[in-house]
């Protein structure tokens, strides 16, 4: 694939790709580079992309995918910081958007480590929005497959963030 036939097919995504980053990483700055970063992969993998179908739905889950890793790493990063670098506040209400964003980067962390496709079913699916038709045009699971997936993902994920939330009530 040459760089106009990659310009012609995945510049147009930059919009829905900006949207889809903004939600999941909270800003524009992040958001921007995230959509870079896909860019970047796409590029990389430009020869093997010839026979993707639905381009929409593989940009967005490598996309997510490149947003999940960078919540892991944010997340990794922030255990390994002196407790006198981590900002404190007496505010209630920046104490409940701390909770409210740490429970969203927890349930982004849970995603996360699911298998593969129950994964990618739950993003297309309960993130992005995408009907059944669409995750099966996009993955090439068939629809009872698809539903059976996203149930056990569902599962799995309340059921790990009910321990979490467990664990820390307590």
């Amino acid at each position: 694939m040459n760089t106009e036939e990659f310009k012609q097919r995945f510049l147009p995504l930059h919009g829905l790709l900006y949207r889809t980053a903004f939600r999941m990483m909270g800003n524009a700055m992040d958001a921007e580079d995230m959509v870079q970063e896909a860019y970047l992969k796409l590029w990389e993998r430009r020869d093997k992309l010839r026979q993707v179908s639905h381009v929409e739905a593989y940009c967005t889950s490598l996309l997510r995918n490149l947003c999940v890793d960078a919540f892991r790493k944010r997340h990794f990063d922030e255990e390994e910081r002196p407790p006198e670098e981590i900002p404190l506040t007496d505010d209630d209400n920046a104490a409940t958007a701390i909770e409210r964003e740490d429970e969203a980067n927890q349930l982004i962390n849970l995603i996360g480590q699911l298998p593969e496709g129950q994964r990618a079913v739950m993003m297309l699916h309960d993130i992005e929005g995408y009907s059944y038709g669409e995750i099966k045009d996009a993955t090439g699971f068939s629809l009872v497959n698809i539903r059976v997936l996203l149930s056990r993902a569902r599962k799995k994920v309340r059921e790990n963030f009910e321990k979490i939330i467990n664990y820390v009530q307590g």
